[in-house]
């Protein structure tokens, strides 16, 4: 039988009360989330906490996947390899430069929001190749350049917020020059 998303959301649930607990280490979990985002059917699911304890409390919420905010205030943070990505993330740069790949990142979902929010700064954001990008944000006084295509296959990435003074770069391909000349 055929999963679906609500399906893939309680196996998540299972996976980040066991990464709560110490049950499994940050790469099991992203790892076996990965899995489970990917999985097409419910038997590909069974197997990925087949060794955890059944996680059966109402509205639970995975706190670990649902929330993050990444900062960067008057410094350079890159965040890339492979990490566990929110389904809403609000990227912050204030005065610095703030780099995030999600080439590699486990995403927890079909679709993710990035709130990107630059003031004074540069925020560059690298999607999977086939991701298909939305652009709900909006610049004063800066350069915004959103691009990702509309492929149908990938996550969708929603990118919302407002960047003042600043140039902000989502993208399948950032070029070298642009990640050197950044901070």
């Amino acid at each position: 039988m055929r999963a679906s998303d609500a399906d893939r959301d309680r196996v998540a649930a299972v996976l980040g009360e066991a990464l709560a607990t110490g049950r499994l280490t940050s790469l099991e979990h992203a790892d076996r989330l990965d899995a489970a985002y990917t999985a097409k059917t419910v038997g590909e699911l069974a197997p990925i906490t087949s060794d955890l304890p059944d996680v059966s409390a109402p509205n639970m919420v995975t706190l670990g996947i649902e929330q993050q905010t990444i900062d960067s205030k008057f410094s350079k943070v890159i965040r890339k390899g492979r990490w566990v990505a929110s389904r809403h993330t609000r990227l912050s740069a204030r005065f610095g430069a703030l780099i995030i790949d999600l080439t590699d990142a486990v995403l927890p979902g079909r679709e993710i929001t990035l709130e990107a929010d630059a003031r004074f700064s540069k925020l560059i954001v690298l999607v999977p190749d086939n991701a298909q990008v939305v652009d709900e944000g909006g610049s004063m006084f800066g350069k915004r350049n959103v691009s990702g295509g509309t492929r149908e296959d990938g996550p969708l990435i929603r990118v919302t917020g407002r960047s003042m003074f600043s140039k902000v770069i989502v993208s399948r391909e950032v070029s070298d020059w642009n990640l050197r000349s950044v901070g």
